[in-house]
């Protein structure tokens, strides 16, 4: 089983589109495998940095580096933390058999055919879902150190990340 999340509860059909975010790439639907589904865990247009370790034996670097003791880690900007509070997701349903793996991101898979979803239920309380999950969920008031800390930690690090929708994080601030 695939996923795609939103906040619109009345998708009856994905069709493949290109994104703005990359439009070179032919057109497409996503979707997001179970174990990844955190990743979309806040409304759509929510600046965030994720990251989780790879494996069990990175766990204790990944651990040490961002001095926690959750087994993922999620940030977003205090501006964003009504969002959060009141966001209405749905979590999607999609038949895996229409789509095949992204080789770009691990854990997201694409159809190149329009896609009906197998049901739709909303998620409920994000916060919560991500406390059940035992992820950290970090509310910062910049997000710029953690997402150099995510990139420049990585080539030594044991480690994924995402950063999504980074264009509507606050400005970096220049020293």
């Amino acid at each position: 089983m695939l996923h795609h999340f939103s906040e619109d509860p009345t998708i009856e059909r994905f069709v493949p589109h290109v994104p703005a975010t990359n439009p070179s790439h032919r057109p497409a639907v996503w979707a997001i495998d179970s174990e990844h589904a955190p990743l979309y865990w806040f409304p759509r247009d929510c600046p965030r940095v994720t990251v989780w370790p790879r494996s069990a034996g990175g766990r204790t670097h990944f651990q040490s580096w961002f001095l926690t003791s959750a087994v993922r880690l999620h940030a977003i900007e205090t501006g964003w933390l009504a969002a959060m509070r009141d966001v209405v997701l749905y979590r999607y349903d999609l038949p895996a058999d229409a789509f095949s793996p992204w080789a770009d991101a691990r854990g997201q898979w694409i159809a190149e055919e329009v896609v009906a979803p197998l049901r739709v239920e909303p998620v409920g309380d994000v916060l919560a879902l991500h406390a059940e999950a035992e992820i950290e969920l970090r509310i910062v008031p910049d997000l710029w150190p953690l997402v150099d800390a995510v990139v420049n930690g990585s080539a030594t690090g044991d480690w994924d990340f995402s950063i999504v929708r980074k264009q509507f994080a606050r400005p970096r601030r220049v020293s």
